[in-house]
C-alpha cells in the first residue's frame, strides 16, 4: 500500500472505504444495500451527516441516478449495489455513462475471501466479475484488505477523470466490509498530464481554416467545460456549432452561431473544413452519411484512441479547451476566413420552419421550453418526443439537456433525472418519456416520493413502442410483434405511490399543469395522451438525404 501519512487508524474496510470517499470531496452517494456490502452500506449510515444517501427500488436506478448526478454536475457520481445479479442489472446505466464519458464510480462486492475464484457456487458469484467490469468502464480493480483502500480509491479517483472521463468500478470481498484493520491515508492523486498542445499541428489546422469557405464546427461530449473556448473559435472562423446530442448547449441555440443537426444538414453540403472537437463524429458516416467532395477533418480530442477511428488531416490531440483556444489563436494570426452570416442566418431559419411539421411533438417541446426555467434540467428518453427533442428542444446552456448518448438506453430516462434532481434541488428538472420506457422503472415513483425529489415527469402515452410501431408498419408489412402495449391507468398508479398526477391530451392543456407542476413542492407526473401512430416521423431530420 502506498500513502502520505506514517500514521493509521484501525477501522472496518467499509469505514477505509467511507473516509476515502470523503476525502475526495464525495457528499452524495446512491445505494442499494444487500448481504455482500452491509459493512459498506453500515458505513454510510453511520456517515449521514457528512452524506446524502438515496436509495432505490432497482439497481439500474442507483447507477441511472448516479449517471444523472454525474453528467448534469460534472463531479463524479457514485453508487453501490451487489454483485452478480445487481452490478448486472446495473451494467445498461454503467455503459451509458461510459459512452457519454460521465466519471461514475461502481462500488460492488464479491464472494467470501476464501470463496474467491474456487466456482463453490457462492450467493450472487459471478464468474470474471472484474473482468467484465473492466470491460464495461475505463478502469477497475479488487481491493484485497482494508489497508489497500485509500490506495485504490485514490487510483480510481485518479482514471475515472483523467484525460476522457468515465465510469471506473471497485469491488471488495463479502468480508472485507466488516474487516478491521490499521488504515492509513492518502491524498487525492494528481490527474494524469493532459497531451500538450501540438503548435506543428495547430498551425497547419490554422491554414487550413484560413483559406475555408466554409468551415463548421462539430462538438460532443468532450467540449462540455469548453464552451467559452469554442465560442470564441467558432466567432474567429464565422462558423456555425453543430452538436447533435452530447454537445447541446456548448453553444448557446440563442446564439447566430449555435446550430442543430437540422440546421447543420443545410449547410453540410457545401462543408470544406469541419472542425470536430471531443465528439465521435457520428453524423459523418452513421447519420448523414454523406462526404462533401474535398472535405477537410480537424479533430481536437484528448483521447489518442480517437485519432485512428477516423481519418482526419489534421489531429490535434489535446484538451478541448486548450486546443480550441490555440486554434483560434492561430487563425487570428494567420488571418480567419470570409465570414459568411446571411447564408447561415438563412440556414437556421430555414431548419426552424421546417421542424413545425414534426407535430405534435414540436408543439408539446415548445410547452416545455417555455415553461421550464431557462437553469432548469430537460432528461430525454428513446420516445417520440425524446428523438424530436434532439433538434427540437432550444437548449441554453451546457449539461442542461441530459441524453443517452449513442447507447440510447430505453428507459434510462426517469430515474436518471431523479438523479439530477438529486444533485440538484433548488432547480426544475423535468423529464420526457414515452409510456414504454417509463415503465421500465415506473416503481421509482416511490423513490421520488421518499426523498422527496420534486420532478415533474411527463409520460407521452400512445400505448406502444413507437418507433418499433412504425418500423413494423412501414418497413415489414405491419407485421406488428411486441410493438403494441397495455398500460396502466397512468393517473392511479401514480397516485398509487402518493404522486400527484394529471392527463391533458393538448399543448394547450400541458402549458398551466406544467406551471402548477413547477411550483408544486413535489413529485408530480403528467400523462399526455398520443394516439397511436399519429405522430410525425423525426427521422427526416436525423437521417437526411442528401442529394449527390
Amino acid at each position: 500500500m502506498k500513502n502520505d501519512s506514517n500514521s493509521s487508524a484501525m477501522m472496518t474496510g467499509g469505514d477505509a472505504l467511507i473516509a476515502s470517499l470523503k476525502g475526495h470531496g464525495v457528499d452524495t452517494v446512491f445505494a442499494l444495500p444487500g448481504a455482500q456490502i452491509y459493512g459498506l452500506t453500515d458505513a454510510l449510515a453511520r456517515n449521514r451527516d457528512d452524506l446524502r444517501i438515496f436509495g432505490a427500488r432497482h439497481e439500474q436506478t442507483s447507477a441511472y441516478m448516479a449517471f444523472g448526478y454525474a453528467r448534469s454536475t460534472g463531479r463524479p457520481g457514485v453508487f453501490t449495489v451487489v454483485p452478480g445479479p445487481g452490478i448486472l442489472n446495473a451494467s445498461a446505466a454503467m455503459l451509458t455513462a461510459h459512452g457519454c464519458n460521465a466519471p461514475v464510480l461502481a462500488l460492488t462486492g464479491d464472494v467470501m475471501s476464501g470463496f474467491k475464484d474456487r466456482g463453490r457456487g457462492q450467493l450472487h458469484e459471478l464468474p470474471r466479475q472484474l473482468e467484465i467490469l473492466q470491460g464495461i468502464g475505463k478502469w477497475a480493480a479488487h481491493i484485497e484488505q482494508p489497508a489497500d483502500t485509500p490506495w485504490q480509491v485514490a487510483r480510481a479517483f485518479q482514471e475515472m477523470r483523467s484525460g476522457r472521463p468515465g465510469v471506473v468500478s471497485l469491488q471488495a470481498s463479502w468480508d472485507y466490509f466488516t474487516t478491521r484493520a490499521a488504515v492509513g491515508s492518502q491524498a487525492p492523486l494528481e490527474l494524469k498530464p493532459k497531451p500538450p498542445v501540438d503548435s506543428d499541428a495547430v498551425s497547419r489546422a490554422a491554414e487550413l481554416l484560413s483559406k475555408a469557405k466554409a468551415p463548421m464546427i462539430f462538438v460532443g461530449s468532450g467540449a462540455l467545460d469548453a464552451s467559452a473556448e469554442v465560442g470564441q473559435l467558432a466567432e474567429v472562423l464565422g462558423a456555425p456549432v453543430v452538436s447533435f446530442r452530447g454537445g447541446r448547449g456548448v453553444v448557446s441555440d440563442e446564439h447566430p452561431l449555435g446550430f442543430t443537426v437540422a440546421a447543420g444538414s443545410r449547410l453540410w453540403p457545401q462543408t470544406d473544413v469541419a472542425v470536430v472537437i471531443g465528439s465521435r463524429f457520428e453524423l459523418l458516416d452513421i447519420r448523414w452519411r454523406h462526404r462533401p467532395a474535398g472535405l477537410q477533418l480537424i479533430r481536437i480530442d484528448i483521447d489518442p484512441a480517437e485519432v485512428r477511428r477516423i481519418n482526419a488531416q489534421v489531429n490535434l490531440v489535446a484538451d478541448a479547451a486548450e486546443g480550441s483556444r490555440a486554434l483560434a489563436e492561430a487563425v487570428l494570426r494567420v488571418g480567419p476566413p470570409a465570414h459568411r452570416n446571411a447564408q447561415i442566418a438563412e440556414a437556421k431559419a430555414a431548419a426552424q420552419q421546417a421542424i413545425q411539421s414534426v407535430q405534435p411533438q414540436m408543439d408539446y417541446l415548445r410547452v416545455i421550453r417555455d415553461v421550464l426555467p431557462r437553469d432548469g434540467f430537460f432528461v430525454e428518453e428513446i420516445s417520440q418526443v425524446g428523438f424530436t427533442s434532439i433538434f427540437g428542444f432550444p437548449v441554453y446552456q451546457p449539461r442542461t439537456l441530459v441524453t443517452s448518448g449513442h447507447q440510447g438506453t430505453l428507459g434510462f430516462g426517469f430515474p436518471t433525472a431523479l438523479g439530477v434532481k438529486a444533485a440538484h434541488p433548488d432547480k426544475a428538472v423535468v423529464s420526457i418519456c414515452g409510456d414504454g420506457g417509463f415503465m421500465f422503472a415506473a416503481q421509482e415513483l416511490a423513490t421520488a416520493v421518499q426523498y422527496q425529489l420534486n420532478l415533474v415527469t411527463v409520460v407521452f402515452n400512445n400505448n406502444a413502442y413507437g418507433n418499433v410501431y412504425r418500423d413494423q408498419q412501414e418497413s415489414f408489412a405491419g407485421r406488428l410483434l411486441g410493438s403494441e402495449l397495455v398500460n396502466p391507468d397512468f393517473i392511479r398508479f401514480a397516485e398509487s405511490f402518493g404522486v400527484e398526477a394529471h392527463r391533458v391530451n393538448t399543448p394547450a392543456q400541458l402549458r398551466p399543469v406544467l406551471e402548477r407542476a413547477f411550483a408544486a413542492g413535489k413529485p408530480v407526473l403528467i400523462e399526455v395522451t398520443v394516439p397511436r401512430g399519429s405522430d410525425t416521423s423525426p427521422w427526416t431530420f436525423l437521417h437526411p438525404t442528401f442529394a449527390h
